[in-house]
């Protein structure tokens, strides 16, 4: 609870609401949330580590983004995926993807050693420090409803955090008391 309603004082004030916008920040909830469980249920069920998931899983998107991409992007000519390339241009290219490699194989670890909730918390707590660094680095304003939001987020990420090692360290205890 204290969460939700530290990320939604920082986000009802930074943005605009529209039911559009919710409908989309829904549907991306959902298959995210959806793709986070299944990581952490075929990384149980296959018994492999993040790098070995991340290895299976990558060609398969590659080669279903292969079937995608024509409809969203241009093939041929300027601006093209088979149109001339600056040299700039291949090194972002080349840099998205080391990236998006890295931050898929951050997400499949933190999955596959906790749980897909606590890499939940690990974004909302990312997020604060995002939204903190812009302020403290780049002056951005931050008003106070979204100081606010902050505050209660990172309380609730304290909490979870507590509430999760109370739990391992309980069940730490009950294992070591077996006879």
């Amino acid at each position: 609870v204290p969460i939700t309603l530290g990320v939604f004082l920082n986000s009802y004030y930074d943005v605009k609401f529209s039911v559009l916008g919710m409908a989309f920040a829904t549907m991306g909830v959902l298959v995210t949330s959806l793709y986070q469980v299944w990581v952490g249920a075929k990384q149980h069920e296959l018994q492999v580590n993040s790098m070995q998931l991340l290895y299976y899983q990558a060609p398969m998107s590659s080669a279903m983004l292969l079937f995608i991409i024509p409809f969203f992007e241009p093939v041929f000519g300027e601006g093209g995926i088979f149109g001339p390339w600056t040299l700039s241009a291949v090194i972002m290219v080349l840099l998205s993807g080391v990236i998006a490699f890295m931050v898929n194989l951050s997400i499949y670890w933190i999955i596959g050693n906790t749980s897909p909730v606590t890499y939940n918390m690990f974004g909302h707590f990312k997020f604060c420090i995002t939204l903190l660094g812009g302020c403290l680095l780049f002056k951005d304003p931050l008003s106070v409803n979204q100081g606010l939001g902050i505050l209660c987020t990172l309380l609730g990420i304290l909490a979870y955090t507590h509430f999760k090692l109370s739990e391992q360290e309980s069940s730490k205890s009950k294992l070591v008391q077996r006879p």
